[in-house]
């Protein structure tokens, strides 16, 4: 099998498993998805499928052996025993044992694997820096021709469905590593904006729209002012990063709602991962859809500018969840 199409099962077992259980039938020929858990195959065992596994810990004992191959994405493996596939190994670390066999090719994507004396890799062994996403070709501009002419009309571009699902999936992907990268240093920032956005959605949905659309107003009073015209650049890239920022803070919040509502206790780093990858794929997902499609990511979008802006300006008072009214049918507090 392929090493770019692991990539490519790796990323749609993602999909698949935020609506089925922590181990249950995986993309990979028919093999076991384990999400968040440990996998250990005993010695003399024997697992004729493939194995999914995201943040989790991989153990094939000696005399163990997997006919099919492994994709583990944000987790780590033990390999004692033998198995007929590819290792693919995405953001996590390895060890290969004395006796460990590998049938096909050992794939390594910022990760790394440690291999003991006796260890063997039948296939390629190969260490990628990242999963990398092809640029669009930019076409060339016709020369103008000497004589005008009445230019004859291009067709309609195609739109090929293949090609925007792998960008909207690359596009969440790099996203959810930006996340994961933010909430190691602004955890208490995104908390607090993922708090602004859930007590007063509306509130920040206005308050995104109106700057949305008073922000082109500011950009040209600041070109006719001669003194202001150099913090175009910085007022564009405030936006871009307050966009940005909001984002990753509301995937955040979704990632701690799943997290609750399967009953699992991640890590923050995978929980806000997660969360967005999910955020942004569902999104942009929508956002494939031909004449509205576009709307429900500039909402969202727009919703997540007022809440960084929400945050930003109630750093003095903290946002605070009101207590919830006493039902009628409790005891009141005896008085003072």
């Amino acid at each position: 099998m392929k090493t770019k199409l692991f990539f490519v099962l790796a990323i749609l077992s993602l999909l698949l498993v935020a609506a089925a259980p922590l181990s249950a039938g995986g993309p990979l020929d028919g093999g076991p998805v384990i999400f968040g858990g440990n996998y250990t195959l005993a010695s003399g065992d024997t697992l004729n499928s493939d194995l999914v596994v995201f943040g989790g810990n991989v153990t094939i004992e000696a005399d163990a052996q997997v006919k099919g191959s492994i994709v583990i994405f944000g987790g780590n493996i033990s390999l004692d025993g033998t198995m007929t596939g590819d290792l693919v190994l995405i953001g996590g670390s390895g060890a290969m044992g004395e006796k460990a066999v590998i049938g096909g090719d050992l794939v390594t994507v910022g990760g790394s694997v440690s291999r003991a004396e006796g260890a063997v890799v039948k296939g390629e062994t190969r260490t990628e820096p990242a999963i990398e996403i092809p640029a669009p070709t930019i076409p060339e501009v016709p020369s103008v021709p000497e004589i005008p002419a009445v230019p004859n009309v291009p067709e309609p571009p195609i739109w090929n469905p293949i090609g925007s699902a792998f960008g909207v999936l690359g596009q969440a992907v790099l996203i959810a590593a930006l996340a994961m990268l933010l909430v190691l240093f602004l955890r208490p920032q995104m908390e607090r904006v993922a708090q602004a956005f859930t007590l007063q959605p509306l509130v920040a949905g206005g308050v995104g729209l109106l700057t949305v659309f008073v922000f082109p107003l500011l950009l040209v009073f600041m070109a006719v002012t001669i003194i202001l015209i150099l913090g175009i650049p910085f007022a564009v890239l405030a936006l871009v990063l307050a966009w940005l920022f909001g984002i990753v803070s509301l995937g955040m919040e979704v990632g701690e709602r799943f997290t609750r509502a399967i009953g699992q206790d991640w890590s923050p780093v995978l929980t806000t991962g997660f969360g967005t990858f999910l955020l942004v794929l569902v999104v942009q997902g929508i956002g494939l859809a031909p004449c509205v499609g576009w709307l429900v990511p500039f909402l969202v979008g727009a919703t997540g500018v007022g809440a960084v802006l929400l945050a930003f300006f109630s750093r003095a008072n903290p946002l605070k969840m009101s207590a919830p009214a006493a039902a009628p049918d409790e005891a009141l507090p005896p008085a003072s």
